[in-house]
């Protein structure tokens, strides 16, 4: 069993297969994440029954699919289900028969329905047979662990973690699939012999983000621009026309989903409802949020609010890399990677790509503050002064009475703070205490890919962080 990191989600998959009641698991996550890597890996591929969706297939060929399954399994029967009732009614049968598999320590049956959402197809009977399956048998078999997982969030989201019905308050577990963080990305690339420095794997996460199945594509032989290129950049790379199937894959009617990641994207920092309906023309309504909540559960956005917007409700802040990066040269303006690196456009990407790396490990950037135990929000600000103003694109705000103010700094060396920086700071402090009156210290906190060196500049800031922190392996909520 060769599993980076995913040590929380093994610890789920443990208790379940040692536990004396029958266990209903639902895995999900966005596409590419790991999700049917980490159960076939974590159960050796050993399994009671297992069988998966087929995309865009109708339901005939989604049952002749599982109908090959289950003559692997031991069923006789040669003939395809005529629907989903006795599917079912044949896979109970293989595991109630003395030759189904079980798992040697637990003596548990284990089975796994890979890509579930694709069953469902549209006026099949599957949603109605699962239910009858779990409910009239499964639910009463102390010894059966089954194992459900699908990409398409909203349909997992909407069909079985939300249901009313059948499934309701039925589920004994659920696992959401997250990215590696950079820990974990430099645990794969040393494992699959992949040669990249700490910057370059900084950048390498700018760009693919934490998704297993991106990392996995890098060709070892290649430098990391080579790779990009070839991967992205390259018509026939294989992630070329990624970004245009990611949310196929992922919702039935990507098509607000789309125009909501597009729309919040423009803004940096993010955007309230009432800005996100304006820009975006989508209606105001249970679909909207229906729609942000599916985004934010895959993990493309995320949802905050700041010490100035509590009455005012959350902003929407687009944190996937790969997205962002794929958003950000969509235009095809850019060629190559090759020709773009050290041009000035690229450093203003980076910066901004950098500070979505921050964001996404705050519980890392907390450890080395020491402050994991504190309960904290994160959020950006944006003075309302036309003159004069400022942006803070990360705060952290602590129950303990002190606010992180964090700059994040991507460059080549170790970062020195020069006299304007100075006084900029120094006016970010200011203007953003005179406008909010937060009632707690306001600490200059400094974020660097390459280190910090001080100078008779540095009074200012009171933390600093180095890249080495921000690739601590430190444990999962």
């Amino acid at each position: 069993m060769n599993i980076i990191g995913r040590e929380r989600e093994k610890d789920i998959l443990s208790k379940c297969l040692e536990s004396k009641k029958p266990e209903f698991v639902v895995v999900y996550g966005r596409r590419r994440v790991g999700k049917t890597y980490l159960i076939r890996e974590f159960f050796n591929e050993k399994f009671s029954f297992y069988t998966t969706g087929i995309p865009d297939a109708k339901t005939r060929n989604q049952l002749k699919a599982i109908n090959e399954s289950l003559n692997i399994y031991g069923d006789e029967i040669r003939t395809i289900p005529k629907d989903w009732f006795e599917a079912f009614r044949r896979l109970r049968r293989i595991l109630e028969s003395e030759a189904a598999y079980r798992d040697v320590s637990s003596g548990k049956r284990i089975v796994f329905l890979d890509e579930v959402p694709w069953m469902d197809t549209a006026r099949s009977d599957f949603k109605s047979a699962f239910d009858f399956f779990w409910n009239s048998w499964g639910s009463s078999q102390e010894d059966l662990l089954l194992i459900v997982c699908g990409s398409a969030t909203s349909w997992i989201i909407n069909n079985i973690l939300g249901d009313k019905g059948g499934f309701h308050n039925r589920i004994t577990g659920q696992i959401h699939i997250k990215p590696f963080n950079l820990g974990e990305c430099k645990l794969f690339y040393i494992d699959n012999g992949i040669k990249l420095n700490r910057d370059q794997m900084i950048e390498s996460y700018m760009i693919f983000g934490g998704i297993p199945y991106y990392l996995n594509l890098l060709d070892s032989r290649l430098s990391l621009t080579q790779n990009v290129d070839s991967l992205i950049f390259e018509e026939r790379g294989d992630l070329h026309y990624e970004y245009d199937q990611l949310f196929k894959s992922l919702f039935r009617k990507p098509d607000n989903h789309v125009k909501i990641i597009e729309t919040i994207a423009g803004q940096k920092r993010g955007l309230q409802r009432s800005d996100l309906v304006v820009k975006s023309g989508i209606s105001d309504g249970e679909g909207l949020t229906k729609a942000l909540r599916e985004l934010e559960h895959c993990g493309f956005i995320r949802q905050y609010k700041n010490i100035t917007t509590s009455k005012k409700g959350s902003f929407y802040q687009v944190i996937d890399p790969f997205v962002l990066f794929s958003l950000y040269f969509r235009t095809g303006k850019t060629k190559s990677w090759q020709s773009f690196i050290k041009s000035p456009d690229y450093y203003t990407w980076r910066g901004n790509a950098f500070e979505t790396v921050c964001l996404e490990h705050i519980p890392q950037i907390k450890a080395a503050l020491g402050i994991s135990g504190i309960e904290s929000s994160e959020y950006s600000w944006k003075s309302k002064k036309k003159k004069g103003g400022a942006q803070i694109d990360l705060l952290i705000d602590r129950r303990d009475d002190i606010i992180n103010l964090c700059e994040m700094k991507c460059t080549d060396k170790a970062y020195e703070v020069s006299p304007d920086y100075r006084e900029n700071l120094i006016n970010k402090v200011a203007s953003f205490v005179e406008e909010v009156n937060p009632k707690k210290s306001v600490h200059v906190t400094l974020i660097t890919s390459n280190g910090y060196k001080r100078n008779e500049y540095s009074d200012i800031i009171q933390n600093d962080v180095g890249p080495d922190s921000l690739f601590m392996q430190i444990g999962r909520l």
